[in-house]
């Protein structure tokens, strides 16, 4: 059984067609604000992140088009824990339970990141600070 110190929800991923309409709205409703986004993730999509303080608890990403219907999708894309525990443990945990997933790392953040699927196909993501 695993044991981490703590977990905690670390963002919700907002996937949208309608960034600016979106952004907007969230920050003038809730105590949010538009902030930095790492390097790498801009150049892989387009979006925000709105913080609270100065955590970035609201990412909103460019939603692409559904295949079928031509529309694009609204919908909450993923959510994300921190864990504090084994980066390579939790990787064994799931390659042990067969859980199909991808690595993704954020050097400028300074975490390592698993992503995984439920069975219903809900995205969620670890993430694992480093030390």
């Amino acid at each position: 059984m695993l044991n981490p110190h703590f977990m905690k929800l670390d963002h919700v991923t907002i996937r949208t067609h309608q960034l600016t309409l979106n952004r907007d709205f969230l920050v003038s409703v809730l105590p949010l604000i538009d902030g930095p986004r790492p390097a790498s993730i801009v150049a892989a999509i387009d979006g925000h992140w709105l913080y609270f303080k100065d955590w970035p608890l609201v990412h909103l990403i460019k939603s692409a088009i559904e295949p079928n219907t031509g529309q694009q999708a609204e919908a909450i894309d993923h959510f994300a824990f921190i864990l504090d525990m084994d980066y390579n443990e939790f990787k064994e945990k799931l390659i042990r339970l067969n859980i199909p997933f991808e690595r993704n790392h954020t050097p400028e953040l300074n975490r390592k990141r698993i992503f995984f699927h439920t069975p219903t196909k809900i995205l969620i993501e670890v993430i694992f600070e480093e030390r």
